[in-house]
């Protein structure tokens, strides 16, 4: 059992992006699901989730509570290795392709379990890009760390 913390998210403000790269206790496959499938994004991401289909151009919606409805679409889909989405505004309930962000879950087994990494980009369209990078920084160290505790807990 690995008993080192993951390291928190990180924020780029020359690429505009936010990153992080964890290890989790689980197979890929556990993970995959996670990240995709809207039964499991719903319990670890703390919202409600739906997609149409999990393929490139399936949609669907994440609420949050703090923020509303927030439009999802896969723009790259690559069982079990890596998913890329590109999220909207809750302002909106059509994706913006200049004025919205796109994260990509990279999923790699390593000894132990998998590594996953996430990146996301697209911050300097948005307004006040430094506030916004620094929330989504926030989001992904709380986010990733609910993940991991989800995936011990035994879900499958």
């Amino acid at each position: 059992m690995n008993t080192d913390p993951n390291p928190p998210a990180t924020s780029d403000p020359e690429t505009y992006s936010v990153s992080r790269t964890i290890h989790i206790e689980a197979t890929q496959e556990r993970v995959w699901a996670a990240v995709t499938e809207p039964e499991h994004l719903a319990k670890w991401a703390r919202s409600k989730a739906s997609m149409d289909r999990l393929e490139v151009g399936g949609s669907g919606m994440w609420t949050f509570e703090r923020y509303g409805e927030v439009p999802i679409e896969i723009e790259a889909y690559d069982p079990p290795n890596s998913v890329t989405y590109r999220w909207g505004s809750p302002s909106s309930p059509l994706i913006d392709p200049v004025v919205s962000t796109v994260f990509t879950f990279t999923l790699e087994p390593v000894d132990g379990g998998t590594q996953l990494t996430v990146v996301e980009s697209g911050f300097q369209n948005l307004d006040d890009p430094a506030a916004r990078m620094e929330a989504n920084r926030g989001g992904w160290t709380w986010g990733l760390d609910a993940l991991v505790a989800y995936l011990a807990g035994g879900a499958s």
